[in-house]
């Protein structure tokens, strides 16, 4: 994985589910880092596959984008 394509985060686990990720790493023969990128990949794709997620997930956007348009109110024309 190219660096110029990561974005590194911090992440806080309770001790003894550090030590789960880790010792599922050892017994996979990956990283750590990519144990937990590979646990997030399938929860987003089970998450995309869920019609309530979806639902909730359109809600989400059409109240971002309504307030974005609120914001906006002022830039037309240059104006700020």
């Amino acid at each position: 994985m190219n660096d110029d394509q990561t974005k590194v985060m911090s992440l806080r686990l309770p001790n003894d589910l550090a030590a789960e990720v880790k010792a599922f790493a050892r017994a996979e023969e990956v990283s750590v880092s990519e144990a937990i990128r590979a646990a997030i990949y399938r929860h987003i794709a089970t998450r995309r596959a869920d019609k309530r997620f979806q639902a909730k997930l359109k809600e989400r956007l059409e109240e971002d984008l309504q307030a974005l348009e609120q914001l906006s109110g002022g830039i037309e024309g240059g104006e700020y």
